[in-house]
């Protein structure tokens, strides 16, 4: 069975090649619903979005969507726009605790499976200079709640409760699992 990525992430795509899965990544043109809904219903529908589109074109493939948003209260943080909107993201999560929530959606043909997990992460209290610096590394720009702990900003969490791999943007023990019920085992890949 021939697997499909419906991202770009890059961090996405290193997760799926560290399970030694062979798979080919497509980049899947959807709208994102931005809000409206709860935050764990908003990935997995985005999720669904990506690996819908994907198996359409490729109804013989198994296809991975997958949508990352942090949740700081009842605020959804997205993608910073610019470095202020970054600046402002790392000041609210300041020496607070948030969500990461992680929509994966498998299809293939019109069959799918839907699922989300939830990490709970704690930031230390960050200091003006390490915001301003962190966002001149550029690391910030293309991640939800402008950080990424696999890279540098990973010094600024204290602790997590959950799949850290969730927080990079991928659950990957949880996957693993969905992957079986399909037919593929990262053991027998």
């Amino acid at each position: 069975m021939s697997l499909i990525l419906a991202s770009q992430s890059p961090r996405r795509q290193e997760l799926l090649n560290q399970l030694g899965l062979n798979f080919r990544v497509e980049h899947a043109v959807v709208s994102e619903m931005q809000s409206g809904e709860p935050p764990a219903v908003l990935a997995e529908v985005n999720a669904h979005k990506k690996a819908a589109f994907s198996a359409r074109r490729s109804p013989d493939s198994l296809v991975i969507g997958a949508d990352t948003v942090v949740v700081l209260g009842e605020s959804v943080l997205g993608k910073p726009m610019d470095g202020v909107d970054a600046k402002k993201m790392l000041r609210d999560l300041s020496g607070r605790q948030h969500d990461v929530i992680t929509g994966v959606a498998l299809c293939q043909g019109s069959s799918s499976e839907v699922f989300h997990v939830v990490t709970h992460v704690w930031f230390r209290t960050l200091l003006s200079h390490e915001i301003e610096r962190y966002i001149e590394t550029g690391e910030p720009f293309d991640k939800a709640g402008a950080y990424g702990i696999q890279g540098i900003g990973g010094v600024f969490v204290e602790r997590i409760d959950g799949c850290y791999f969730n927080v990079v943007g991928l659950p990957i023990q949880r996957l693993a699992c969905a992957l079986r019920r399909w037919g593929l085992d990262v053991f027998h890949a």
